[in-house]
């Protein structure tokens, strides 16, 4: 990727990022990575790294545990190690054992199902093997501390035992000597000392004539003399000799693996690479827990879409000072290109601009952004800047003509693969004659397709941007109740600076205020004061949309509550019908189980009658049963009936009340009462019943 200027990275506070990065790296390999951080421009490349961070963070997240745990520097060993006649140290060939042991836990730890799992992590070691020949060699040879084994050649065996045999002797007869001379009061305190690897007697110096043998030097205070013995001259000469010729050995044991393992110098040096990358993984995903960083979408071209983006490292110090971040929303594409940001000063314009230019550095390099998972990304191959004072004291150029050389390089290298970043464009001059040439920049860089974000106070630009195909404005929210900038963006109408909003805030003589409003135009002084307007009643529409959100949800959640209960209620009801229902079958069945039973016992009477009499009467008996059931039947057929045609009314019964007659269901009219009797007319009989038997009804009506 190409940068303008050559501070573009530092000003969007790339290298912060870098450093933060850096502190979580293990191995000196990471460490490097991080400082020399590539930013890429192929798809392929960063949609690799992003998922290779997506999926170790999902590792650390699960508290999975993955095998990277050795922090090795390996470079000096594996150089040697390609060197002819180099010979590595026992302690040396331990690290490169660990190296290897790295190795086989890594490709152990991607079994099957894990290599399913997480696809860009075994894509690391997609390149490389498994050699186990390495850990073989080096443990034939040394111990776990890095020592050869004794057995590790047969003159080493046969070096070693005569040693051990050899000091063992030394010991034994060195034992008599000084204990004869401590005897006769010739030794100082310490009795015995090694000296230029010999074994020495440490005698008072008054008696050092006594002692035959060689004298190997005097104490500082020269009160002891350092000598030995004469019986053990031969002896120590013997296992200094043994002693030499085991040193050249195990030298020559050390030079012959190196040679044997000098064939795996380059899988060794792409393994340490490989514990490297991990290590460097490991330290993008961390750095993305910090910072809640996600893995959004990757588009082949150029494209911003940014839901609920943060500013990396605004998000991380609010964090500590446990303060909300304000998070960003904006869409750049084809039909919208070029942003235009205003509003109040100290608002949030350059924030904001600062945060879509990291964020994208961010996701080119292959790292998570805090970000909504449901961005998107486009691919840049050129950054372009210009933030803050430009003036350059070594070429002698003011401000703006630095920020016009900026505009110069904008515009005749500019592509639709460039992404821009404008801090006030055309400040610096006269605002009409600079308004003018910022509006002339921006139509230019529209037409070289560039995208990019432009934040300004001319009025010119925001009537320029609401008017132009490709540019949109956006505006910086504002308080001017309470003159707090509120650090939000809103899309798609212009901000007002508040200039006397924030000089009343401060608290600058009314007076003055009041001056300089009679000295703006009128006409500039109305939009602006038509922008104020517009962007409070907006926070009002706000405001009251938040409202109304709340009370729909409000509504739909009482709307689902009497859902259930009217849900409960139908159920509760079907279950009582139910009931009812098999109340009633019940109630028949018990029935009729009672009538099979006298049927049954009359007919086992009836053949066991033997006088004609007696079963003349048994057929009366299941006869008069027969009848009554059936005759219920009717009644209650009757019944039902007269139950849809009339309603029971009830109370005193009166003359002209159509009545029931409970005994025989019969529907008639009172025509005279006699104490506790009534004539009741029946079609064209007239009887006469008791008033006890009679219900006073009412005809139902009919429903159309």
């Amino acid at each position: 990727m190409k940068f303008f200027p050559e501070s573009a990275l530092s000003q969007l506070e790339f290298d912060k990022v870098k450093t933060l990065l850096e502190e979580h790296c293990k191995t000196e390999y990471a460490k490097v990575k991080s400082q020399e951080l590539r930013i890429h421009t192929r798809k392929e490349f960063i949609e690799l790294e992003l998922q290779q961070t997506h999926e170790y963070k999902l590792l650390i997240q699960h508290s999975m545990y993955f095998p990277n745990d050795y922090v090795l520097n390996l470079a000096k060993e594996l150089r040697l190690l390609g060197i002819s006649g180099a010979v590595l140290t026992g302690e040396q060939f331990m690290l490169v054992r660990k190296l290897a042991e790295g190795m086989q836990n890594i490709f152990r730890w991607f079994d099957s199902d894990r290599r399913l799992a997480y696809p860009a992590l075994v894509k690391v070691i997609g390149d490389t093997y498994y050699e186990k020949v390495i850990m073989e060699l080096i443990d034939d040879v040394l111990l776990e501390n890095g020592e050869v084994k004794d057995n590790a050649s047969e003159d080493l065996a046969r070096i070693r035992g005569s040693l051990y045999r050899r000091r063992t002797e030394l010991r034994r007869l060195f034992d008599k000597i000084v204990q004869k001379l401590s005897k006769a009061g010739y030794t100082a305190d310490i009795d015995e000392a090694f000296l230029n690897g010999r074994r020495v007697v440490a005698i008072v110096a008054e008696q050092k004539r006594q002692v035959k043998g060689i004298l190997h030097g005097e104490s500082d205070t020269r009160r002891t003399s350092f000598i030995e013995p004469e019986e053990t001259i031969e002896l120590n000469n013997e296992i200094f000799s043994l002693e030499n010729e085991e040193r050249r050995e195990v030298y020559r044991i050390l030079q012959q693996l190196t040679a044997r393992l000098s064939m795996y110098a380059p899988l060794l040096k792409t393994w340490h690479q490989v514990l490297g990358e991990y290590d460097f993984i490991q330290a993008k995903a961390k750095l993305a827990l910090d910072m809640n960083g996600e893995y959004p979408q990757l588009h082949d071209k150029a494209h911003v879409h940014l839901v609920k983006a943060y500013h990396p490292l605004l998000y991380l110090y609010h964090q500590k000072t446990k303060k909300a971040t304000i998070p960003v929303d904006l869409t750049l594409d084809e039909k919208r290109r070029i942003l235009v940001i205003s509003g109040p000063n100290a608002g949030g314009k350059t924030v904001t601009l600062k945060t879509v230019g990291l964020l994208q550095l961010m996701i080119q390099s292959g790292l998570l952004v805090p970000v909504h998972p449901t961005s998107a990304f486009g691919i840049f191959k050129q950054i372009m800047i210009h933030i803050g004072d430009t003036q350059s004291l070594e070429f002698e150029l003011s401000t703006y003509s630095s920020h016009l050389l900026h505009m110069k390089h904008f515009i005749e290298n500019a592509s639709g693969k460039t992404m821009f970043f404008i801090d006030e464009l055309g400040s610096g001059s006269d605002p009409h004659l600079g308004g003018a040439f910022a509006e002339v920049i921006l139509e230019e860089l529209g037409h070289k397709h560039a995208m990019g974000i432009v934040t300004t106070h001319y009025l010119n630009l925001k009537v320029m941007a609401n008017k132009t195909p490709g540019i949109i404005n956006g505006a910086m929210a504002f308080d001017e109740n309470n003159l707090l900038p509120l650090y939000k963006l809103t899309i798609g109408k212009p901000g007002s600076s508040y200039t006397f909003s924030i000089a009343e805030r401060i608290g600058l003589d009314a007076r003055l205020i009041n001056r300089a409003r009679s000295l703006v135009e009128e006409d500039h002084f109305r939009l602006d004061k038509l922008l104020n307007r517009t962007e409070q009643d907006l926070r009002e529409i706000e405001k009251k949309e938040k409202e109304l959100s709340k009370l729909i949800k409000e509504n739909e959640k009482l709307h689902k509550e009497m859902q259930q209960v009217l849900n409960q209620e139908k159920h509760r009801q079907q279950v009582e019908l139910l009931k009812q229902q098999n109340r009633i079958t019940e109630d028949r069945i018990a029935y009729l189980k009672d009538m099979e039973r006298t049927l049954k016992q009359l007919v086992f009477d009836w053949k066991k009658a033997e006088v004609q009499e007696d079963k003349r009467e048994l057929i009366k008996q299941m006869h008069a049963l027969l009848f009554k059931q059936h005759q219920k039947q009717v009644t209650e057929k009757v019944k039902k009936k007269l139950n849809s045609k009339y309603d029971e009314v009830g109370g005193e019964v009166q003359i002209g009340d159509k009545v029931l007659m409970k005994k025989n269901h019969q529907v008639g009219e009172v025509k005279e009462l006699r104490g506790k009797k009534a004539v009741v007319q029946l079609g064209l009989m007239p009887i006469t019943v008791s008033v006890d038997d009679l219900v006073v009804v009412t005809e139902k009506q009919n429903e159309e």
